[in-house]
């Protein structure tokens, strides 16, 4: 079988790029310049909705990606971005600041089900325009009961910063989600099926 073609991966996510490389494609990563401001991309609109925000944010974190590539004159390629959000009915659980809040996300997930929503969009320069394609996970996760105890001892081993909701399904974690419903690797960070679906539509089929 002949190599896939190579994409841009617009994610600083160690797990995206594991999963893609796992399913044979081709990556270089295509990080922010120093002067970007990826984070305020991820603001909340007030009153926005877990999906509406999550692919929103996906969204504008491709058409960063695709003018940083412009930018830079690199070799045209599929640019891949994807983003993560946990919700809580609507409430939107982002990744915790501290400790504190890391704390208080997992006591409110304890013993509840939520979703886990990920948004995956690729697109194409295509002269002075472009062309995307886009599609949304959404997965369904239950924890069983925690105590003080374990989410103060699960905090201290750094595994919830940094991550949406405070956990990582792939990590400790685990150990206390007796359910889940949907797609794993959207979980993690990127759906297997939509990402296949969006990278093909793109002209990078996986298999």
């Amino acid at each position: 079988m002949p190599p896939s073609p190579m994409i841009y991966l617009a994610s600083q996510s160690p797990r995206r790029l594991q999963l893609l490389e796992q399913w044979g494609v081709r990556c270089e990563l295509l990080l922010p310049d120093v002067d970007e401001d990826v984070e305020s991309l991820e603001a909340v609109s007030p009153g926005e909705a877990p999906a509406a925000y999550v692919q929103r944010v996906t969204a504008l974190k491709l058409q960063a990606a695709l003018a940083r590539l412009r930018r830079r004159g690199l070799a045209q390629a599929p640019v891949l971005c994807a983003d993560t959000t946990v919700a809580l009915g609507r409430r939107i659980l982002g990744k915790p600041q501290d400790a504190a809040e890391a704390r208080a996300m997992l006591a409110d997930l304890s013993g509840r089900e939520h979703r886990v929503l990920t948004a995956v969009a690729v697109g194409k320069l295509a002269g002075r325009s472009t062309r995307s394609w886009a599609a949304l996970s959404v997965s369904r996760v239950r924890f069983a009961t925690l105590s003080p105890t374990q989410i103060r001892r699960y905090v201290a081993t750094g595994e919830p910063m940094g991550k949406a909701g405070a956990y990582a399904i792939q990590g400790l974690a685990a150990l206390w989600t007796p359910r889940i419903s949907g797609s794993y690797s959207g979980i993690m960070g990127l759906p297997a099926s939509e990402t296949a679906q969006v990278l093909a539509a793109a002209g990078v089929p996986l298999i």
